[in-house]
Parts: structure tokens; sequence; C-alpha cells
């Protein structure tokens, strides 16, 4: 069974895995495959299936993905790339307060490998993409901004 300050954190960290993979896309849409965001968008994908099958497990309902198709992407690449690295570093503080109110292992389990893999590889990523992109060069991995 599922306790209630588990179960809030699940919510809490489903719409923000939501958000994030949204908002990738958006970036996609408006500036071609540019990496490293179609890397990272798959990486937030199967971030939302981690927590989602958590929800399956328990038998509860998840809530629904209120991001698909509404968030505007970054006026560029390297503003993109900038509010990444931001959205990073909040998503690891937020796994830091849930983690501290979850009371269920598995939960907690996933919590800090979703922890983990924003931190060792989307923030770097985006840091790398933010400092090229930043410095009005072309990032190597893509397009740059229009």
């Amino acid at each position: 069974m599922l306790d209630a300050d588990s179960l809030a954190a699940l919510n809490e960290a489903l719409d923000d895995e939501y958000r994030a993979r949204a908002t990738y896309q958006a970036v996609i849409e408006a500036f071609g495959p540019v990496r490293p965001f179609i890397n990272i968008v798959a990486a937030e994908d199967r971030h939302v299936q981690a927590l989602l099958a958590l929800f399956t497990r328990f038998g509860v309902y998840p809530p629904p993905d209120r991001w698909a198709g509404n968030v505007r992407a970054a006026s560029g690449v390297a503003e993109a790339c900038e509010e990444a690295v931001r959205a990073e570093v909040e998503n690891d503080a937020m796994y830091d307060r849930l983690l501290r109110q979850v009371q269920h292992p598995d939960v907690a389990a996933v919590m800090r490998r979703l922890q983990q893999a924003s931190r060792e590889r989307h923030l770097p990523a985006f840091q790398r993409c933010a400092g090229v992109a930043g410095r009005g060069g072309r990032p190597r991995w893509g397009r740059p901004g229009k």
C-alpha cells in the first residue's frame, strides 16, 4: 500500500517530468533535432514511464499530462539551453525535497535514480549547450537557434 506522502510526491514528480518532456519536445519542434534536446527528451519519456509504472504497481491513477502541446519553446537554442539548466537544477532540488517526505522504499529508489540521471547527465549536457550557444558559437551537436 502506498502512503499519502509518497503518493503526493509521485504526483508532483510525474507532473514535473511531464513538463520537462513537453518543454524539450517544444524546442525540437521549434528548432529541429538539436542536441542535447533530442537525447534528453527521450530520457524524460523514460522518467515518465518509470513513474507511471509505480502508479500501476500501486493501483492508483496518475494525474493527466497537462503539459503536452501546451509549452512554448524559448526564442532560440541558447535561451532554451539556459532555461533547461535552470529546470534541471530545480528538478534536483524538487527530488531532494520529495525524498524527505517519501516513505515507501520503492518510490524513493526510483526517485533517486531519476534525480541522479538529471544531475549527472542532463544538467551537464545543458550546461555545455548553454556555454557554447551562449557565446554565440554553433553547438557542434546540432543546428544553431533561428
